[in-house]
């Protein structure tokens, strides 16, 4: 091969690789590149402990369900995972149903006004996003509705994320984020006119104590709604390979014990809630939420090919690799569980605040 070719092939592998990472990267919307990988709020050295940290931690989940750790173990999860979130899936760190002639990007957004829909909150009306994440669903919302989204996350990198997205997008002045623990708001009683959660209650030890805190800062007579991750009624727990998947989905998504489908109604009664609508969002005729997995794999593979490289010349920090085969295997675990029946992560329980709630001693 005489000089010119080489160069001529070096040139072309530099422009392919530059497209490849700086480019083609996020896979749906262009928040975050491949060479801007982070460890969020945990500085780069730092990242491969803390990884091991967190999966020394959670070696056995249903041993923490009742930890007073689980907050800060949640909070290192989306510290280690959010960047990759962001550039492999998109801004809303959630599932939805495949609409038929409709994109992801498309189908996640009419998942997401379906929430405020369903509260019937409007223009003018204060609504709470309970674990907004980096605020794709707040953003959708809001926009939808015209109302005031107040989001609340445990992370402080997210709430950085969101602010700057919510201003990119021109939403900032209907949207505000709060870091905070959702099992303790920082909101006086009956402050909002609804609220949601769209898969983000799931981390909670005890779904009654953040369910109580929900009830306490809605105005009376407003509704919630929560897409909650939970096991169906084909999950048999004496199956070795139903305890597998489970575990597999809890494991990777610091999850402390992922609940059963006939529990959630039962946690919101306790609190005092009033059940008005319950049903798996999932079920048919809804299309496989798990085809956007299936169909990614080439995606998750060519990744895990970038982030590899990345690692490997320093331009991303050291245990980015680790995470990402963490996030590859547990995206199996979520096929399984959607492919066989068991494991659905959107069991939807619409719920309204009575004028009288007597007080929760939960």
């Amino acid at each position: 091969m005489d000089s010119l070719t080489l160069i001529c092939t070096v040139g072309l592998l530099f422009v392919g690789l530059y497209w490849f990472v700086c480019i083609h990267g996020p896979a749906e919307q262009k928040g975050k590149r491949a060479v801007d990988l982070s460890g969020g709020s945990i500085s780069a050295e730092k990242i491969q402990d803390k990884y091991h940290q967190y999966w020394s931690f959670f070696r056995r989940p249903k041993e923490i369900e009742t930890a007073e750790k689980v907050p800060d173990f949640v909070d290192t999860f989306y510290n280690l995972v959010t960047d990759i979130y962001e550039w492999g899936w998109g801004q809303s760190f959630h599932f939805s149903p495949s609409i038929p002639g409709k994109s992801h990007r498309d189908a996640t957004r009419l998942h997401e006004e379906m929430a405020v829909d369903l509260i019937k909150v409007g223009p003018g009306k204060k609504i709470l996003d309970v674990g907004c994440g980096v605020g794709g669903p707040m953003r959708a919302i809001a926009a939808h509705s015209r109302a005031n989204v107040t989001g609340i996350t445990i992370n402080e990198y997210q709430v950085k994320r969101a602010k700057m997205h919510n201003k990119k997008a021109g939403l900032d002045s209907l949207c505000e984020v709060v870091c905070g623990n959702f099992l303790e708001m920082p909101f006086e009683d009956n402050t909002f006119d609804g609220a949601y959660s769209i898969e983000a209650t799931c981390h909670a030890p005890k779904l009654e104590d953040v369910y109580a805190e929900i009830i306490r800062v809605l105005k009376p007579g407003s509704l919630y709604v929560s897409y909650e991750w939970v096991t169906t009624d084909k999950y048999v727990n004496e199956s070795s390979e139903h305890r597998e998947v489970i575990q597999g989905i809890e494991r990777g998504d610091a999850l402390p014990g992922l609940r059963a489908y006939n529990e959630i109604a039962e946690a919101a009664k306790k609190v005092g809630f009033e059940v008005v609508k319950e049903l798996d969002l999932a079920a048919p005729p809804a299309q496989p939420w798990w085809d956007r997995l299936k169909m990614g794999r080439i995606a998750y593979w060519r990744n895990h090919i970038v982030v590899t490289v990345l690692a490997a010349i320093g331009v991303a920090p050291k245990g980015t690799v680790d995470v990402h085969d963490m996030l590859f295997k547990t995206a199996d675990y979520l096929t399984r569980g959607g492919e066989t029946g068991i494991f659905t992560p959107m069991h939807m329980i619409l719920c309204r605040k009575p004028n009288s709630v007597p007080r929760s001693d939960s």
